[in-house]
């Protein structure tokens, strides 16, 4: 066994906020230890819609703080990370029947480019007729409108490992794989165990910071004394690759069966389509992979709004795969209205020895993390 007791907070967890907050850490002048079990970005990170966005539809449920939050990280990012993080328009197409009218599409565009401070990017229009996107395949019967905005997009994984480099560069460690088998808490800081590929070793650092995404709860449990439960939903989803083909824009559509929205968006050699929201138990953890029902749910939606695509195998799925959110536990089960917003759950008040991480969004990594290291300094 080896002995190290030259880091102040010991990170467990290299995605994107365990990235963030160790950068944040070393530059306030920490010793930051990373611990990632398997590979940076190898989970929930490199699996999302990989948008930089302030998060349209969290303003019908109230959420104003978390979007003006992500709309302000959004333009911080497009600033310091032009090469990854790229302006994107979008396009909503608004159809008879549908559960948001044009006037309220329009009145929630117009508080997203307030939240945004009226600038550049919060420009929003209502297309004319005779601009509307049809040659892109969209069903023109009972169209109603079409809106187009600005968002970003980004390629998460180089984002995650991007960030991660930079707290390296400080003076963060990484030590990979390596999985933590315990953290014992005392008076003064905590003791961890990790196991590597050359044995374990033991860490003795002031504070831990759980930012292990959806094994946060599991990692929890390795921690004495035992610490209170966390109430957490575990939120797969799912994304396919379809066959590429040029759009005007990012489409942001309703499915026809539940008004979920979901996004098309071109990306490289093919189009991305996502995502779900299906609740898990811990268990399925071991093996994350969509399931048959969600791929036929999101072709459903493309179908209904596309449907010319089916003709030249513009359906065919090319790839799979999904990725799991850690939330807080939904209240009545509605999975869709839980807030996205950071929970930070602390052992103690004062001095913390332990920070858990639940919730929280790609676009708001930065503010997540300077939140964390304020905590904890």
């Amino acid at each position: 066994m080896s002995l190290d007791r030259d880091a102040d907070v010991l990170v467990v967890g290299a995605g994107i906020h365990g990235a963030a907050i160790a950068r944040a850490l070393v530059r306030r002048g920490q010793r930051v230890v990373v611990a990632e079990r398997s590979a940076p970005a190898a989970g929930t990170s490199s699996r999302s819609s990989k948008l930089i966005h302030g998060g349209l539809r969290y303003l019908e449920h109230g959420d104003l703080a978390l979007v003006r939050e992500s709309l302000r990280a959004r333009s911080a990012l497009l600033r310091e990370a032009p090469d990854l993080v790229e302006r994107a328009d979008f396009l909503i197409p608004v159809y008879r029947g549908g559960g948001r009218p044009p006037w309220m599409i329009r009145i929630g565009l117009a508080l997203y480019a307030l939240l945004a401070g009226l600038g550049r990017d919060a420009r929003f229009e209502s297309l004319a007729r005779g601009d509307w996107p049809l040659a892109d395949g969209l069903s023109p019967d009972g169209l109603r409108a079409v809106f187009r905005y600005t968002d970003a997009r980004t390629d998460d994984a180089a984002l995650t490992r991007r960030v991660l480099a930079e707290a390296i560069a400080g003076g963060a460690r990484l030590r990979c794989p390596a999985e933590v088998e315990s953290i014992v808490l005392d008076h003064d800081g905590a003791t961890v165990t990790l196991r590597e590929a050359s044995g374990s070793a033991v860490l003795r650092v002031a504070a831990v910071v759980n930012a292990a995404g959806p094994w946060v709860a599991q990692l929890q449990r390795r921690v004495a004394p035992t610490q209170p439960p966390l109430a957490v939903e575990l939120v797969r989803g799912t994304h396919l690759e379809l066959p590429h083909r040029p759009l005007a824009g990012i489409y942001y559509l309703e499915s026809p069966r539940d008004g979920r929205p979901m996004f098309v968006i071109p990306r490289g050699d093919h189009l991305l389509v996502g995502t779900t929201a299906v609740t898990i138990a811990e268990a399925e953890l071991e093996r994350i992979e969509p399931s048959a029902a969600e791929v036929e749910y999101l072709l459903e939606a493309v179908h209904h709004r596309f449907p010319s695509w089916a003709a030249d195998g513009g359906l065919a799925v090319r790839a799979a795969w999904a990725g799991v959110r850690v939330l807080p536990a939904a209240a009545g089960g509605d999975v869709g209205a839980i807030s996205r917003e950071l929970e930070l759950h602390a052992d103690r008040p004062e001095r913390p020895r332990l920070v858990a991480l639940v919730g929280g969004k790609l676009t708001t990594h930065a503010a997540a993390a300077d939140k964390v290291a304020r905590m904890l300094i």
